[in-house]
C-alpha cells in the first residue's frame, strides 16, 4: 500500500519529494529538450498534409498498461509531433491573427496551469478572483469606460461576441415587451429583430445570431466604403428600410479590425446614427483593442468607449498563449440578465455578503485564471512596452505594402494598412486566381512560409498578418521573391490547378 502511495505522490505537485530525480525533474529536463528541439532553424512547418500523418498520430497512441518511462515517451513526440506543429513563432509564419506568446506570458501559464484554480467561485479561486477583477478595471479604464463599467474574462472573439448580442437580446426584449427571455424563452415577434454589422464583420455575429435563436436571417450586412469601414449611408439607408418593413433592429456591432484588412468602422459615427433609436453598440474589438496602448495609434479606435459592450482579444496583440480574452460591459447592471444561482456554487446570500464569485457574469463555470498571463506580462513590459511593439508591426506593415507595391507581378489590395494586415495577390490577367492558390498551397506545402489565402471582390488573394515584431524586412522580401517565382513557373508551365 505504502509503495503504491509513494508511486501516486510522484506523479502530483507536492512538498515530499522535490529533488532532482523526482518525476518533477524528469519531467521538465524533457520539456527543456523538446523546447531546444523545437528552436532549431527550420522552416515554419513541415509541409505535410493530413493525409499523411496518419502513421506519426498512430505512434503517438501506443499506450502501455502502467505507463512508460519520460525518456520513450518524449521521443516520440520530437519524432512525431514536433515536425508537424506550426511553428506561430517562426517569423515567416504570418497566416492568421495568430500570435507568437511572450516568455513571461508562458512562464504564468505554467503557474496558471499548476495552481489550477477554478474562477467561478470564490471557494475555488481566492484572491485570484480579485485579480482578475483588478485587471478587468484596468481595461475598463484604458478604455474610458465609466465607473459602473465591468467584464469578464473569456476564452475569445467568439465567446465575446456572443456575449454581447446575448445581452442585446435580452435587454431589447425587457425593455420593449418587459420580457424575460431566461423564464419565458423567445417571445413571439423575436423573428422581426435585426442586428446590422458591416459585410467585413466576422462571421461570429451570424453564427451568434442562429444561437440565440434568431437565425442568421437577423442579420443584416452594410456595404463598406473603400478602406473596408462601414458605410455609414448604407446604415442610415438600412436602419430606414427596416423601420419601413416592420422589422426590429436593436443591436449593431462596429467592427475595430476586420479579419481581412484590420479595417476599423467609425464607432463614434456608428454610435451618433444608431443610438437615438435605442439599438445596442458593441464593438468588436478583438484583433483592433491592443491599439489603446499605443500612443501613436490609440486615436483609430475614437467613440469605442461610446459602445455598450466591447470584446478585446489577448491572444493576439497582447500575445498572451491561447487562449485568453475578454468581454466589457459599460453598465454591469446588464450582467443581471445571466445570473444564475446554484445552491453548492453561489448562493445569494453570498452576494449579500459581499462575497465574490464570478460565474455571475458569465456563460462559462469553469474558467481558468487567464488573468495572471496578462498580469505578469504587463508587470514585465509594461504598458509603453507593449505599445511599442504595437507601433513597430503597424510600421512595418506599411514599409511591407509600400514594398509589394514596387513588385511589377504584384498588387497591394490594401496599400494603407488600417493596422498589421496586408492583402495583395500575384497578378495574371488568365489565371490569377488559379496561381494565387498554387502560390499559397506550394508555401505550405515545401514549409517555405505560412500565409494566408482569402478572397477579395470574388478574387483570390494572399494576406501577410504581421503580428510577430521579429519578422524583419529580409523575411518578406524571401517570401516575395519566392512568390514571384512560383507566380513565373506556373504561368511558364501553362499548368492548371486542379
Amino acid at each position: 500500500m505504502q509503495s503504491t502511495k509513494s508511486s501516486v505522490d510522484s506523479l502530483f505537485i507536492n512538498q515530499s519529494q522535490l529533488g532532482r530525480e523526482s518525476f518533477q525533474a524528469a519531467l521538465h529536463t524533457s520539456i527543456d529538450t523538446l523546447l531546444a528541439e523545437w528552436q532549431k532553424d527550420k522552416g515554419p512547418y513541415s509541409g505535410i498534409l493530413p493525409g499523411k500523418l496518419a502513421a506519426s498520430v498512430e505512434s503517438l497512441f501506443q499506450f502501455q498498461p502502467f505507463g512508460e518511462p519520460i525518456e520513450s515517451v518524449f521521443q516520440d513526440i520530437k519524432e512525431h509531433l514536433l515536425p508537424h506543429l506550426v511553428d506561430v513563432s517562426n517569423p515567416k509564419c504570418l497566416a492568421h491573427l495568430h500570435c507568437p506568446p511572450l516568455i513571461p506570458a508562458l512562464a504564468a501559464e505554467v503557474l496558471v496551469s499548476s495552481f489550477n484554480q477554478s474562477m467561478d467561485s470564490f471557494d475555488q479561486s481566492g484572491i485570484a478572483s480579485l485579480v482578475e477583477e483588478e485587471i478587468l478595471q484596468w481595461l475598463c479604464k484604458k478604455f474610458s469606460y465609466g465607473d459602473v463599467a465591468d467584464g469578464t474574462f473569456t476564452s475569445g472573439g467568439t465567446q465575446s461576441n456572443y456575449m454581447g448580442l446575448l445581452l442585446a437580446r435580452d435587454a431589447f426584449c425587457q425593455n420593449t415587451w418587459q420580457w424575460n427571455v431566461q423564464q419565458k424563452g423567445l417571445p413571439s415577434e423575436a423573428h422581426r429583430m435585426r442586428i446590422l454589422c458591416s459585410k467585413n464583420a466576422h462571421f461570429t455575429v451570424k453564427k451568434s445570431a442562429s444561437q440565440l435563436g434568431l437565425g442568421e436571417q437577423a442579420v443584416v450586412l452594410v456595404e463598406t466604403d473603400e478602406h473596408h469601414r462601414m458605410d455609414l449611408n448604407d446604415l442610415k439607408q438600412k436602419l430606414t428600410a427596416l423601420k419601413e418593413h416592420d422589422l426590429l433592429p436593436f443591436a449593431v456591432v462596429a467592427t475595430c479590425g476586420t479579419t481581412d484588412f484590420g479595417s476599423i468602422d467609425p464607432v463614434r459615427d456608428v454610435y451618433d446614427i444608431a443610438k437615438p433609436d435605442g439599438l445596442w453598440i458593441h464593438a468588436d474589438a478583438a484583433y483592433g483593442g491592443a491599439l489603446v496602448l499605443s500612443e501613436i495609434y490609440r486615436g483609430k479606435l475614437d467613440g469605442i468607449e461610446l459602445a455598450d459592450s466591447m470584446t478585446i482579444d489577448f491572444h493576439k496583440q497582447f500575445y498572451q498563449p491561447i487562449s485568453c480574452g475578454a468581454f466589457l460591459l459599460k453598465d454591469k447592471r446588464h450582467f443581471g440578465l445571466i445570473d444564475y444561482h446554484a445552491d453548492y456554487l453561489n448562493p445569494k446570500e453570498d452576494e449579500l455578503e459581499g462575497i465574490l464569485h464570478l460565474v455571475n457574469k458569465s456563460v462559462q463555470t469553469t474558467r481558468r485564471f487567464d488573468a495572471l498571463k496578462l498580469l505578469l506580462s504587463l508587470r514585465l513590459i509594461g504598458e509603453e512596452g507593449f505599445g511599442d511593439i504595437i507601433d513597430h508591426t503597424i510600421q512595418f506593415a506599411q514599409d511591407v505594402a509600400a514594398l509589394i507595391e514596387q513588385n511589377d507581378h504584384l498588387e497591394v489590395i490594401n496599400p494603407e494598412p488600417e493596422i498589421n494586415a496586408v492583402v495583395f495577390r500575384f497578378m495574371d490577367e488568365k489565371r490569377a486566381d488559379d496561381i494565387n492558390k498554387i502560390i499559397h498551397r506550394t508555401l505550405f506545402q515545401t514549409g517555405t512560409a505560412v500565409v494566408a489565402k482569402t478572397v477579395v471582390n470574388g478574387h483570390t488573394c494572399l494576406k501577410f498578418t504581421l503580428l510577430n515584431p521579429r519578422t524583419t524586412i529580409t523575411h518578406i522580401e524571401e517570401i516575395l521573391s519566392d512568390i514571384v517565382d512560383i507566380g513565373i513557373a506556373h504561368i511558364q508551365s501553362g499548368r492548371v490547378l486542379r
